[in-house]
C-alpha cells in the first residue's frame, strides 16, 4: 500500500504525509482506525523514525490524525469527509475554474459548456 521513491525530488517525509493521505482516501485506512506506526514504516522501508513522523505530523496538523497516546497513531473522525471536500475544491480550483475561462474566451455560454460536460460524461 506504501511505496516511496527515493529518487524523487519530493522530500522523503512529505510522500510519508501524501502517502498516508491517500490511504486514507481511498479507504485502506477507515475513519477511527490505527494506522502503521512510526516505528513499523521506519523498519519496513529503511526510513528514519524522525522523518516518519514528521510527515505524520502533518496530518496530525491537518485534523487528519489523532495520537494516542501509549496507543499510536489513529485516523480521526470524519478525515475522509474531509479529504473528500478538499479535493472537490482542489477539483473546483484546478479545472472547474480554468475550463470557464476557457470557455468565456471562446464565446460559449452555459448551456454550451453543459452540453459539452454532459457529452463528456455520456
Amino acid at each position: 500500500m506504501l511505496h516511496f521513491n527515493f529518487n524523487s525530488t519530493e522530500p522523503i517525509y512529505l510522500q510519508v504525509a501524501n502517502q498516508l493521505e491517500e490511504a486514507i482516501f481511498t479507504k485502506a485506512f477507515l475513519d477511527g482506525t490505527q494506522i502503521p506506526s512510526t516505528t513499523e514504516i521506519s523498519k519496513e522501508f529503511h526510513i528514519n523514525p524522525a522523518t516518519v513522523l514528521k510527515g505524520m505530523n502533518i496530518l496530525v496538523n491537518d485534523g487528519l490524525l489523532e495520537k494516542r497516546r501509549g496507543l499510536g497513531m489513529f485516523v480521526t473522525e470524519g478525515a475522509y469527509m474531509k479529504l473528500l471536500e478538499r479535493r472537490k475544491e482542489s477539483f473546483y480550483q484546478d479545472y472547474i475554474v480554468k475550463m470557464i475561462q476557457e470557455a468565456k474566451k471562446l464565446g460559449m455560454n452555459e448551456d454550451d459548456l453543459i452540453e459539452l460536460v454532459k457529452r463528456g460524461v455520456d
